[in-house]
């Protein structure tokens, strides 16, 4: 299984632990220009742009140390264009999560960046 496989493989793992969590799928993998968003979602009155980060063991780091400064921005910049290109009003609540996968463990970050 090639890197882009495994990581649709736990982006669909992660959209399942959304749902079960109260979350909304909107899409997955949106992808423009700018960046690529791995899953939208609805979260209450919140549009939530969640990034899904995995990782077989810790040797690397901690799943979340993967979304640098660099990473949020280009994050940022795609959820911005998905909500000109969806018509979103600057009225809508956005938020920022991320999905941690470390082998089958997998947890929520709220708010994340």
């Amino acid at each position: 299984m090639d890197n882009r496989e495994q990581g649709r493989r736990y982006e669909v793992f992660a959209a399942k632990y959304l749902c079960s969590r109260g979350y909304q799928i909107i899409a997955q993998n949106f992808r423009c220009r700018q960046g690529e968003v791995d899953v939208i979602a609805k979260d209450g009155r919140y549009l939530v742009f969640v990034e899904v980060k995995y990782r077989k063991n810790l040797e690397a780091g901690f799943p979340a140390e993967a979304v640098d400064r660099k990473k949020q921005q280009k994050i940022r910049q795609a959820a911005r264009y998905y909500l000109y290109r969806n018509h979103y009003g600057e009225e809508v609540p956005c938020r920022f999560d991320m999905v941690s996968i470390v082998g089958e463990k997998i947890s929520l970050i709220q708010d994340a960046f």
